[in-house]
């Protein structure tokens, strides 16, 4: 990932986590939705961060950045769209679903290089920043498993009623897609009202996902992540 800057890039204070972060408008055009450069991965400046529709992402060889695109991937839980072969994997292959019981392997099964890439974005920093998440209750997995071995899964971030999802990976065919499709539907079932998926993707878009404004994903998140979670979140097993 090279990054080529249009302008001069604000740069965090890395001794100050509670440093506020600049308006998601002046985030660039070219490369889309880069904000900033620096900081900290504490969990108060990524709270911080995806309370106001910014993430971190960048590759081993260079700082933190930190980007709001436009416009922004989105899933309804509600708008769920699952064809008639996975729905037929679902019912057939016994996946069994489990919240947070591996999440160290989740994040660690993420962080492998891909085909098309001999680095990945998921480096110690990143591993170590959102298992301190995890261990706070504000970073979950979900995670499928085929017996006693974890076979798929994806991790993610929740505030409020959003949920922000990160990575994903599989070692079974549709696991990870079969995760994807338990999280919605518990998701729906505890009142979420919109999961972030941050970069649109024809994979997304076949589970329904759309592309909205970053200007109306932002008063979602004002909306929606002052709400309350339910009790029942992340507590089926």
């Amino acid at each position: 990932m090279s990054i080529a800057f249009t302008s001069a890039p604000y740069y965090l204070n890395p001794e100050d986590p509670s440093e506020p972060f600049p308006d998601t408008e002046l985030a660039t055009i070219e490369p889309n939705g880069l904000l900033a450069v620096g900081g900290d991965l504490t969990p108060q400046r990524l709270l911080n961060a995806y309370r106001h529709g910014i993430f971190p992402w960048f590759d081993s060889k260079q700082p933190i950045l930190w980007w709001s695109p436009n416009p922004r991937a989105v899933l309804y839980p509600e708008e769920l769209k699952i064809s008639r072969s996975l729905g037929k994997t679902i019912r057939n292959k016994g996946f069994e679903i489990r919240f947070d019981s591996a999440f160290a392997e989740v994040i660690s099964a993420c962080s492998q290089a891909r085909q098309y890439s001999n680095d990945t974005w998921i480096d110690q920093r990143i591993k170590d920043a959102y298992l301190a998440l995890n261990q706070l209750g504000h970073a979950h997995s979900v995670e499928a498993w085929l017996g006693h071995e974890l076979v798929g899964g994806l991790y993610g971030v929740a505030i409020g009623k959003v949920f922000y999802g990160e990575s994903m990976f599989h070692h079974q065919r549709d696991a990870s897609k079969v995760a994807f499709v338990s999280l919605v539907k518990f998701l729906r079932q505890w009142g979420f009202k919109m999961i972030d998926c941050q970069m649109t993707t024809g994979h997304l878009l076949r589970f329904g996902a759309k592309e909205i404004a970053r200007t109306e994903f932002t008063k979602n998140l004002d909306q929606w992540c002052e709400l309350a979670t339910s009790e029942q979140a992340w507590k089926k097993f």
